[in-house]
């Protein structure tokens, strides 16, 4: 789950925002990136500008470390006028966030949004003020938005219990029982993730080859309470030999407690993301895989389509999805998602999502040779 650039025209300058929001964790947070491009500045001013909202930066490391690094390279190329800001898990300020920008001249509305309340209020009223809106990487149901960008967020859920279901049998587990930490039952992605890997998953519950353990939904993709509700989980199932974890954090709060008990290594736990933190986890041994999305390719896609909106044109999308609250199909980009297990984790590396500085410190340096990572 992105660095401030400074504005480099006064004209783009005039446009910045800033907003200081109180985070959940009750602390101050600014999170606020306009910039233009000097040789295109004649394109700006014919161009509208694009306004991004971010959900937080607790519940995944891609929202600042990759989606605004790769939003902010594609407007910058593009030459138009952009501003990023995070939410930071706070409703009320994603809000303010989103009459700023409208207020301060967006003509693009680009969101991930917390919840699809929150979400379907900001996209009405960025539609009432004649602003194009694309739903980047969530879907807010019942929203609306013109576009939506993200990927097969099923085929995700279905790598993972594909995933898991393959560490389980490389353990050769015999009727294993298996804990499900889903992601926070307000994001409609956490739905389809389950969806994916309750297809895997279930046949196997139901033909009594898998035990189906204690299952919980992470409020908010919140990684502390993640930790407090799989030690819960452990205490009232102490034989759980496999883990569903929906993303990389949930299941590095899965693996703390089972170091904590021993049993790191000897459960199989999945995840997605690849983050670094995963990436190492699995490459220590201690998460059998995770799910690699592309985020350069998402940010690229979705970039594409509010730079076309910005400069008054009506593009298409390569296919649609259903909205099960209202019904309508919404024109979106989905992308392919790719399973990792230590043997490709290399993949990841030479794709450039992660680098190998960051991947291969001291502790993994001798593990990233062996697993080939150049």
């Amino acid at each position: 789950m992105r660095k401030g650039i400074l504005s480099l025209t006064a004209s783009a300058a005039a446009l910045a925002l800033g907003l200081t929001a109180c985070g959940g964790d009750g602390g101050s947070t600014t999170t606020s990136t306009s910039s233009s491009a000097p040789a295109a500045e004649a394109s700006q001013q014919a161009a509208g500008k694009i306004g991004v909202i971010l959900p937080d930066s607790k519940s995944s490391a891609r929202w600042e470390t990759a989606d605004r690094k790769y939003l902010e390279e594609a407007f910058k190329a593009a030459g138009v006028a952009y501003d990023i800001q995070n939410a930071q898990n706070d409703k009320t300020a994603f809000q303010t966030i989103a009459d700023q920008m409208i207020t301060n001249g967006a003509t693009v509305l680009m969101i991930v949004n917390l919840d699809s309340g929150t979400g379907k209020t900001v996209i009405d009223k960025a539609k009432s003020q004649g602003v194009a809106t694309i739903d980047y990487d969530r879907l807010t149901l019942g929203g609306g938005a013109a576009y939506y960008v993200s990927f097969d967020n099923t085929k995700v859920g279905t790598l993972q219990g594909e995933g898991l279901t393959k560490c389980l049998s490389d353990k050769k587990a015999d009727k294993p029982i298996v804990a499900y930490l889903n992601g926070s039952p307000t994001d409609n992605n956490a739905t389809l993730f389950k969806a994916g890997y309750d297809g895997v998953l279930k046949p196997k519950f139901d033909a009594g080859e898998y035990v189906k353990g204690p299952e919980q939904s992470v409020p908010d993709w919140d990684n502390a309470q993640a930790g407090t509700l799989f030690e819960q989980m452990l205490t009232k199932e102490p034989k759980i030999a496999g883990v569903l974890a929906a993303n990389d954090g949930l299941g590095n709060a899965a693996i703390t407690m089972l170091k904590k008990n021993k049993l790191n290594g000897k459960v199989p736990v999945t995840g997605q993301d690849a983050t670094v933190q995963g990436l190492q986890n699995i490459l220590a041994g201690d998460q059998c895989m995770t799910v690699y999305k592309a985020v350069k390719k998402e940010a690229d896609a979705a970039a594409k389509l509010a730079v076309a909106l910005a400069k008054g044109e009506k593009p298409t999308a390569s296919g649609s999805v259903k909205d099960t609250e209202t019904g309508q199909d919404v024109p979106a980009e989905l992308l392919d998602p790719q399973a990792i297990f230590i043997d490709n984790v290399k993949d990841v590396v030479a794709d450039g999502f992660v680098t190998k500085e960051e991947l291969c410190t001291d502790d993994f340096a001798e593990k990233c040779t062996e697993a080939g990572i150049q």
